[in-house]
């Protein structure tokens, strides 16, 4: 395990079990990265009630499954599924018939997600411990792959796309909520390991996302920035967008 995956492991470990004891994320302010727009930002009052859940369940920085456009009968995969949110809400849309899956690196964050769909009686969802650079899943397995916040903590995000166009079916859509860089961050910020697991150093531009996307092959590429965030004391700027994609069909 790399410095940059130990420092995001770390962090979110500590918030599983602040989780499980009742704590919530969002008392000190930041949740993936402070004022990213987090802990249950475009989430309804009916939505988490649905699933037992509250806002501070939410790291993330939007809704992915209100990009998803989720159907009866799909199989769907949210990548570092945390407390399983949107992996527990994308089961109950894609009932009957479809299945969601939610994979994590972090054994406090599966412990939580599953006592979470536990309590929400929640039967066709799976949470599966692995990376998003090695998807525990195979070629061609899914319909939707979405992501909250997540994305930007991987060091290598091509290799992380590549593996998001391997799991999905040729038509198959990408929806994910994510942080990107609208202004040049300092190096000292980029370096900084905590700015890294905070959602913060890890973010690349919309073009640059763009490409990356288009690369592993997937296509009809949409980044819409929803909110721009100006940290306190440091020069650049970085946003919440949401992103949409779709695996190109070949003959």
């Amino acid at each position: 395990m790399d410095g940059i995956e130990l420092a995001v492991r770390d962090r979110y470990a500590a918030k599983a079990l602040e989780m499980a004891s009742g704590s919530a994320c969002c008392d000190d302010g930041a949740c993936c990265g402070e004022g990213s727009g987090g802990c249950g930002e475009g989430y309804s009052a009916e939505e988490l009630a649905a699933v037992g859940l509250t806002p501070g369940q939410s790291l993330g920085c939007g809704n992915p499954t209100l990009l998803a456009d989720l159907r009866p009968g799909e199989t769907v995969l949210d990548l570092g599924s945390g407390a399983g949110l949107d992996v527990l809400l994308s089961a109950r849309r894609v009932a009957p018939g479809g299945h969601a899956f939610g994979v994590d690196m972090t054994d406090e964050m599966l412990d939580v997600a599953r006592a979470n769909q536990a309590r929400a009686g929640i039967a066709n969802a799976t949470f599966l411990k692995g990376t998003i650079e090695a998807l525990p899943l195979d070629d061609e397995s899914v319909d939707v792959v979405i992501s909250n916040c997540v994305i930007n903590l991987a060091a290598d995000k091509g290799h992380v796309l590549r593996e998001v166009a391997r799991v999905l079916r040729p038509g198959g859509r990408v929806a994910v909520a994510d942080m990107v860089a609208i202004e040049d961050l300092p190096e000292s910020v980029k370096r900084s390991l905590d700015e890294w697991a905070g959602c913060v150093a890890g973010t690349i531009s919309v073009e640059e996302y763009a490409r990356g996307l288009r690369a592993a092959g997937l296509g009809d590429v949409d980044i819409e920035v929803t909110r721009e965030v100006h940290l306190p004391g440091v020069s650049g700027a970085i946003a919440s967008a949401y992103i949409r994609a779709r695996k190109e069909v070949t003959a």
